[in-house]
């Protein structure tokens, strides 16, 4: 017997660097290396874009994700390459930021 992939989830335009399963939610979270994280259901239908905040700018408005994570509640929370760190509603609503000085693993 051979594995198949239940689904085959599209829309990054690079790389996938971090990515998050919410089984309870029936939902899957993936980052790029250039690009906003997307939302999709465990069907492979694309939900949603999860974009950063918009104020900033220069080289670092391309936020690169780094690590993700879903909770069961409906929240997922976004590490970004250059220390910043979002909490995003299911939905795709932006709801926290924090800036972290430290490096996070």
């Amino acid at each position: 017997d051979f594995a198949t992939p239940r689904a085959v989830l599209t829309g990054h335009d690079y790389e996938i660097t971090c990515a998050a399963i919410c089984a309870e939610l029936g939902l899957v979270i993936s980052g790029s290396k250039e690009g906003p994280c997307l939302i999709h259901s465990m069907n492979g239908d694309l939900l949603r874009t999860l974009e950063g905040p918009e104020r900033l700018q220069g080289p670092e408005s391309c936020l690169r994700p780094k690590l993700i994570q879903a909770s069961r509640e409906g929240h997922c929370v976004i590490y970004y390459e250059n220390g910043l760190f979002c909490v995003f509603s299911v939905n795709g609503r932006l709801q926290a930021t924090m800036e972290a000085d430290d490096k996070i693993r």
